[in-house]
């Protein structure tokens, strides 16, 4: 039988996978919540991909030409009881209602793009905003076209329920942000991405986040990685 990934890499409490989440997820230990930010199917790689007004070059690309499909969706959703999906607005029709959105606004009207996005909750609670300029993942170092700001990551692991004591898992890790925000929360963290190029970003971004430590945050020691098992639902 083929191995699942092309590649492992464990850094501190990260562990981070190089593959197609569909085969990597049902080979993973139980998780506490899902925090992750899929492809919208919003044909980013191409649309943002030039420098004018500003933008950086960052190649073009078809990640983002659909959104994943609908059985990728229903079964992260599957994974945890406390899952957090970016970009919910446009999964509307694959999740159920949820009384918990989050909401990152951006700090500027009438942009070219979105003034707001939207992250759904599987779990309830009351709407939650955060105000963040979208300029700020350029001062993270932005490496990814829809990389999301390592303030707004963290913020939102904040929302997860208190019992959501678990790994927390993405499975569309991208540039690694959420493990980023892991780091300076103390957080195990799992994540997954198919783009090789991406991986290795998110491995140095990684790499950096434990080597300048946030100021008020222990860089967690080094473990073991947990026994690969089958996934269950429910809280870790």
């Amino acid at each position: 039988m083929s191995q699942a990934w092309k590649r492992v890499e464990v850094i501190g409490d990260c562990t981070l996978y190089l593959g197609d989440c569909m085969a990597i997820i049902p080979t993973l230990c139980k998780v506490g919540a899902v925090v992750t930010d899929p492809p919208y199917g919003i044909n980013a790689a191409r649309s943002r991909n030039s420098q004018k007004h500003g933008w950086r070059d960052y190649g073009g690309g078809e990640w983002d030409k659909e959104r994943p499909p609908p059985d990728v969706i229903k079964r992260i959703v599957l994974c945890s009881a406390n899952v957090i999906i970016w970009g919910g607005n446009y999964f509307a029709d694959l999740l159920d209602p949820s009384q918990k959105w989050l909401v990152w606004d951006k700090g500027q009207t009438d942009f070219s793009l979105a003034d707001c996005e939207l992250a759904w909750c599987s779990f309830d609670g009351a709407v939650r905003r955060i105000t963040v300029s979208r300029s700020r993942a350029l001062q993270d170092g932005k490496q990814h076209p829809t990389q999301k700001p390592v303030d707004v990551m963290a913020w939102c692991l904040a929302q997860l329920p208190k019992h959501a004591k678990g790994p927390i898992l993405d499975p569309f890790m991208g540039s690694g942000t959420t493990g980023i925000a892991c780091v300076r929360a103390g957080r195990r963290f799992i994540g997954i991405e198919i783009d090789e190029g991406y991986f290795d970003i998110a491995c140095d971004r990684i790499r950096r986040a434990y080597s300048q430590p946030d100021m008020f945050v222990s860089a967690p020691a080094p473990q073991v990685p947990q026994q690969l098992g089958l996934l269950e639902g429910g809280e870790g």
